[in-house]
């Protein structure tokens, strides 16, 4: 599969042709984030052959981007995955009219490799990770993923997760606390939060979103431009999703299926999460397995973070899986490849975090 076109001087793809979103009820009000950038990307050269193959969607959503593939590129297929059920639910009904071209499963990215294995499937010839959390999931309130909507504490994307977030506040001790929102929400004011959380929890366990909501804005003071709790909850879900862990998976899952030629597109909404990206493309690129498409992650032109204000942090990378003269994974490079990830946000497998890195005299 030929890559598409760049332009070098703006470093976005040349996109021949506006796309046009397909109307859609009121269950499928999410908009997929940089649609024209995508289909691009994962569609060739417009002086080519529309691409036929296989593409996985391993975000899958609401099947907003398969969609709009399917509709634009009528030789591919999709084998589209995704943890949360209920959203599934969402994307078979919308992807229904493409039939047997969409296929779809309930999965995690740390399973994706081993489920296609298993079901036979060939190398696809594009990969598109859309990675955090759904606007679906936060406009829930009974998912508990928002501080705006009184819910209950969960935060689950896939219900047969064990922990939630209620078990993390409820449980951990004010270190782990305070080290879980410094590092994977980057959260200055840990200590003084994960202080109050603890001294609230010895009154009655947290429940509800709320509830802590409302600790948080009380032990911190009042809202400025963002609500006091964003980089609380945003630290608590991924450490309920194991978000790290999972996008760590997508990408060797990515380069492990792919097609020599095959692309990747990976859109991020945190900069840790695009870090990570930025890290695993450039190591695996100077072994030979990447020709990275992006030197700078493509944002969401004004129009469109004006249209839809939740795109208005996403960054987009892509490469092209190249499999002549690469030089395999080392234990080494995995290893190094691990510490470095780990690094961004700070925190090891299990979500925990490391005392003696507790330094900011503000937390």
């Amino acid at each position: 599969m030929s890559g598409p076109s760049i332009d070098r001087s703006s470093n976005r793809p040349l996109v021949g042709r506006w796309i046009q979103i397909p109307s859609m009820s009121q269950e499928h009000v999410h908009i997929p984030v940089m649609p024209e950038e995508v289909v691009s990307l994962l569609g060739g050269r417009d002086d080519e052959e529309t691409p036929s193959g296989l593409l996985v969607d391993a975000t899958l959503g609401a099947g907003g981007h398969s969609a709009l593939l399917l509709e634009r590129l009528p030789r591919l297929r999709v084998f589209g995955t995704d943890q949360d059920p209920e959203i599934l639910d969402i994307a078979r009904r919308r992807l229904g009219p493409f039939q047997d071209r969409a296929t779809l499963e309930h999965c995690r990215m740390t399973e994706l490799a081993r489920r296609m294995r298993k079901l036979r499937l060939e190398a696809p010839i594009g990969f598109l990770m859309d990675v955090g959390v759904s606007s679906l999931q936060l406009d829930q309130a009974d998912r508990g993923f928002s501080f705006m909507s009184d819910g209950p504490l969960d935060m689950r994307m896939d219900p047969e997760r064990d922990r939630t977030a209620a078990d993390i506040i409820n449980r951990w001790d004010e270190g782990d606390l305070a080290d879980l929102f410094y590092f994977e929400g980057g959260e200055s004011r840990s200590r003084r939060i994960a202080a109050a959380i603890v001294e609230a929890r010895r009154r009655i366990p947290f429940k509800r979103t709320g509830v802590l909501a409302d600790v948080i804005a009380r032990a911190v003071g009042g809202r400025g431009k963002t609500h006091p709790a964003t980089k609380t909850f945003q630290a608590l879900r991924r450490a309920v999703n194991e978000e790290g862990d999972e996008l760590q998976a997508g990408l060797e899952a990515a380069e492990t299926v792919l097609a020599d030629g095959g692309v990747l597109v990976v859109i991020s909404f945190h900069s840790g999460e695009d870090g990570v990206v930025k890290r695993f493309l450039a190591d695996r690129a100077k072994a030979g397995a990447w020709e990275v498409l992006t030197r700078r992650p493509l944002k969401p032109t004004p129009q469109e973070a004006r249209t839809n204000p939740r795109s208005r942090s996403a960054c987009l990378r892509a490469a092209r899986r190249v499999r002549t003269g690469e030089q395999p994974v080392t234990n080494q490079d995995s290893a190094s490849s691990a510490d470095q990830n780990t690094g961004a946000f700070g925190s090891d497998a299990t979500g925990r975090h490391g005392k003696s890195r507790l330094e900011g005299e503000n937390r």
